[in-house]
């Protein structure tokens, strides 16, 4: 059980993690870029500078599909002439307030939106003729619909050449078709469940969701949105362009959640610092990084929000619907994550090593894996740092000396700048992850002696601060570690250092 959940298992009514929002690009790989054009049309004797007349059929094909499906559902397809003049969404929802929820096409809509296409080029100097990627502007469908297993989706078609497209789907939405399926009893408020009549099988129901089922129905859908499909013998490749997985921890009232959450989110904005974000994300923060690292709170009509962002990936924490608190692992670019995997090497050979994730939906269960353990991470984190009863009893056990076969060790004391200076090399966030040893303290604590990190690495285990694994001299915080040097934080960074500029002033 997770540290925050089982510290508040009294409090909690349930907890549930499972795909949110989650984007899928579908490209054809025929003529997915410049070259695999050029290949397909010339494999079909059709001059490069013919690609125009050779696209516009197809653009005609997908128009007249979309006319098709619209009169045969009954719905208009609204033309969007000003992009970001309304939601999609909020249109979309009050449509479904009165044609109610039931399985078919919703709306579409029409907007003429940036694409990607080719230009051919003849270049006079090798004499060769050939496709230059560019961008454009083409027409795209949107059409909302409401499927039987997966919830309000949509699929976003444009009707040029190279027809890269676009899926949506809710991964509550596909929930809650499960759950309904299932016989399982629920409550939803805002894209959230806050009662479940048997957590257990939801979660089950959750970590169901396999990459072949949904290639099935994506391959369905765009087989009945994007008629040209059936021109390319190759099918569509569907990758992830953007994910977002969320735990959800329901309370059982309101007046336990809200007082916990406010003084979590707002302690968590000092507290957190960049090692951290990496950890939580699965990541060493190393000097080679170039990206950007940071926090972001902000207060919504909804509530407040903490969000902790790497590169293209972050880890968001905000109350739902006011009783639950809500940790959102997301990523706009999955391969961000990297796990154990064969990979096959450019001379063949396959090794089995640390490699970024593939962006295939075939890595949905990796991937599922990947962004659990990160709202887990951040979960325990969050355990440290609420409880104001743990805190006094973990700084009191630090502060006081230990003896070990009649030998005395002291405590440790943070207002000690030494002490201090080890508390914040023990809280850089690739720690919790591959442990450490005592020649990373010394690389990060300037003028430690190889006999003095050994000294501190034995007050740090006589005081039950942290703990070895196996044979290789590597430690591991405990859970008294990870509270202690995170209230140390808190204390030092969040209370003393302001009470003292105030003093100043």
């Amino acid at each position: 059980m997770n540290p925050f959940v089982e510290q508040h298992h009294d409090e909690i009514s349930c907890v549930l993690s499972c795909f949110d929002r989650v984007v899928i690009t579908g490209t054809f790989p025929e003529i997915c870029h410049a070259k695999a054009m050029a290949s397909y049309l010339g494999q079909r004797d059709i001059r490069l500078f013919d690609y125009t007349q050779w696209a516009e059929p197809l653009r005609e094909e997908i128009r007249a599909n979309a006319e098709h499906l619209a009169a045969e559902a009954g719905v208009q397809i609204e033309f969007i002439r000003k992009l970001k003049a309304f939601r999609k969404e909020d249109r979309v929802q009050a449509i479904l307030a009165e044609r109610g929820d039931h399985p078919g096409l919703v709306h579409i809509f029409s907007a003429m939106e940036a694409c990607s296409s080719y230009r051919p080029w003849h270049d006079k100097a090798s004499g060769k003729t050939f496709f230059k990627p560019i961008s454009g502007k083409c027409l795209h469908y949107y059409f909302y619909f409401v499927d039987a297993d997966f919830g309000l989706c949509y699929v976003r078609v444009p009707t040029w050449a190279p027809f890269r497209l676009q899926v949506y789907f809710n991964g509550h939405g596909w929930l809650a078709r499960q759950l309904m399926h299932a016989g399982i009893a629920f409550d939803a408020a805002d894209n959230a469940f806050v009662r479940l009549a048997d957590p257990g099988a939801a979660q089950r129901l959750a970590d169901s969701l396999d990459p072949t089922t949904l290639h099935q129905h994506l391959n369905a859908w765009a087989q009945r949105f994007c008629p040209v499909l059936g021109h390319f013998r190759s099918g569509v490749h569907w990758s992830f362009m953007q994910v977002e997985y969320a735990t959800d921890v329901v309370f059982l009232k309101q007046a336990h959640f809200q007082p916990l959450y406010e003084a979590i989110v707002r302690t968590a904005v000092h507290v957190i610092k960049a090692e951290q974000v990496a950890t939580f994300l699965g990541h060493k923060l190393t000097a080679k990084y170039q990206g950007e690292v940071g926090n972001d709170f902000s207060t919504r009509i909804q509530g407040t929000r903490i969000r902790h962002h790497m590169g293209p990936a972050s880890i968001k924490l905000y109350d739902k619907a006011g009783i639950m608190a809500r940790v959102e692992c997301t990523a706009n670019d999955v391969s961000f994550f990297k796990h154990h995997r064969h990979v096959e090497q450019r001379n063949g050979e396959t090794v089995f090593k640390l490699a970024p994730l593939r962006k295939s939906i075939y890595s949905l269960n990796d991937l599922r894996r990947l962004m659990s353990a990160a709202n887990e991470r951040y979960l325990a984190f969050m355990a440290c740092i609420d409880n104001p009863d743990a805190p006094q009893k973990a700084l009191a056990k630090m502060a006081a000396p230990s003896k070990v076969k009649g030998r005395s060790f002291r405590g440790f004391d943070l207002f000690l700048d030494p002490d201090y200076q080890l508390f914040l090399t023990l809280a850089r966030g690739e720690w919790s992850i591959s442990g450490f040893r005592a020649r990373d303290l010394r690389e990060h604590i300037d003028g430690l002696s190889p006999s003095r990190a050994s000294y501190l690495i034995k007050r740090l285990r006589t005081h039950g601060l942290i703990k070895k694994v196996g044979h290789a001299y590597k430690y591991f915080f405990t859970k008294l570690g990870r509270r202690v040097v995170t209230t140390a934080l808190v204390i030092r960074e969040y209370f003393v250092q302001p009470s003292l500029v105030l003093e100043a002033l």
